[in-house]
Formats: C-alpha cells, structure tokens, sequence
C-alpha cells in the first residue's frame, strides 16, 4: 500500500520559514517523479514545484526564489523548504508521487500551512 505523509506545517508570521517533509512508503521512490501542491480555501489545487526523479527541479512563478525542494532517495522523502512566507502562501500542501511505471498518481494527506500578516 503507497502511503505519502507530509508533516512539517504550522503557523508561522510573514517573513518567516517553514521546512515540510514527504515521506513516501510502499512504492519506489528513487525512480518516480514527486510534486508539492496547495489549495487555499474557495480555490483550486495548485503546483507549487515539481522534483523529477534525476532531482530536477520546476517552481510556480508565484514562489520562485522562496521556496526550494529537494528529495532524499535514501530516506524516501521530499522536502520543501519555505522561505518569506507571505500570507498568500497560506495553504493546505499536498505532495503527489507520480508513479512512471503505472501513471498512477498518489497523494498524501495534506498539511496545512497558516502565515499570519
């Protein structure tokens, strides 16, 4: 069974940073491309970066030079992390495992992320 948990939100003032984490079981890792998403409240779900298996890295212009994510394939886990956060970027992240070998895609529970103004 493919299980995704992100853990790692909070509330946190603007200007300030926040480091979420995926860990992703029940599924090679190494090999499938991982995605970090938000849907604030009233709008649709949204990428906010794309890691590919190699670690190659896409962002939404919106957190472009704030946020970095990265990957851990001996750890299986993803990480994004968050730097001057604005309230904008208050959200509930998801990250998503794209698995190449079914096209499947696999979502973990969601972590929300509060930035106060």
């Amino acid at each position: 069974q493919v299980q995704l948990v992100e853990s790692g939100g909070g509330l946190v003032q603007a200007g300030g940073s926040l480091r979420l984490s995926c860990a992703a079981s029940g599924i090679s890792f190494s090999s499938n491309a991982m995605g970090w998403y938000r849907q604030a409240p009233g709008k649709q779900r949204e990428l906010v970066a794309a890691v590919a298996s190699g670690g190659n890295t896409n962002y939404a212009a919106s957190v472009k030079g704030r946020f970095t994510s990265s990957r851990d394939n001996a750890k299986n886990t993803v990480y994004l992390q968050m730097n001057s956060l604005k309230p904008e970027d208050t959200a509930v992240y998801y990250c998503k495992l794209h698995s190449r070998n079914t096209g499947t895609d696999y979502w973990g529970q969601g972590t929300q992320v509060t930035v106060s103004s």
